[in-house]
């Protein structure tokens, strides 16, 4: 099943190559964002997950397609400009700055706005998301655990108040208990504020539990996709991203390819 684009989409990527070098890492990818949902990537280590991300926020310039933001084309946009209309990243690896106290770590992410009074009730709100902030809101960020800096770096992208959040492996390093927690606000942010995500990553089951929209990632190229109630129950995605295999179905399957690029 493929979505048609629709005029409420926030993002949308249309045939988009990026590379490493000599190496393709996405091989005409096209895939949109609805205003208000949360949309998964899923995908095995390589399969260009974070490639994806990083073309979108800037980080690296595509080889060929488009990307669009809120109508506007951003492809190849300096990262600066990007932050400025309303996307933020999540690095994998949280990349907070281990120097800084956890308080200034999210001011850093408010450094776009100029609304202090706004500025202050997020400040509030994300520790009212992750207490555990509050807590330690003097403490040099570089000495949270690595659960504790993946709360910081989400609430840091909240604090630009932005209209897009890319996610990428929020559950990587964790325990199973902090994972489900991070979800869990994960879900709530997006209910309460209407903040719309865009979410990588590898834990299958909690990525299709928590989205709306799922994307199959699989060699740079997108080869299934539909909403994740539907993807929970196609046998593929059972086997290979739930472990659910059923007897008598062959291991060496794989899936069968989309040619919806050019």
């Amino acid at each position: 099943m493929t979505a048609p684009l629709t005029d409420n989409a926030v993002l949308k990527l249309l045939n988009v190559e990026s590379a490493y070098g000599p190496i393709k890492a996405i091989r005409g990818v096209s895939l949109q964002v609805r205003r208000g949902e949360i949309a998964t990537v899923l995908g095995s280590n390589g399969a260009g997950k974070t490639t994806i991300l990083k073309t979108i926020s800037g980080i690296i310039d595509p080889r060929k397609g488009t990307v669009e933001f809120k109508g506007e084309n951003i492809t190849a946009q300096d990262p600066a400009h990007i932050v400025q209309l309303g996307l933020m990243h999540v690095p994998e690896g949280r990349e907070v700055f281990p120097l800084l106290s956890v308080r200034d770590n999210l001011l850093m992410g408010a450094y776009t706005r100029n609304d202090r009074d706004g500025v202050a009730r997020d400040m509030e709100l994300v520790f009212n998301y992750f207490p555990i902030l509050r807590e330690r809101a003097a403490q040099d960020a570089g000495l949270l655990s690595g659960g504790q800096q993946q709360m910081l770096a989400i609430s840091r992208a909240l604090m630009a108040n932005p209209d897009l959040i890319l996610l990428d492996e929020p559950s990587l390093g964790l325990s199973p208990k902090l994972t489900k927690e991070i979800f869990e606000i994960v879900v709530r942010i997006n209910r309460e504020r209407g903040t719309t995500i865009l979410l990588v990553e590898q834990n299958a089951n909690m990525a299709l539990n928590a989205s709306d929209y799922g994307y199959v990632l699989e060699n740079g190229r997108i080869v299934m996709e539909d909403t994740c109630a539907r993807l929970r129950e196609k046998e593929d995605i059972k086997e290979f991203y739930l472990g659910m295999k059923e007897a008598g179905v062959r291991a060496d399957r794989r899936w069968k390819k989309k040619k919806n690029w050019r």
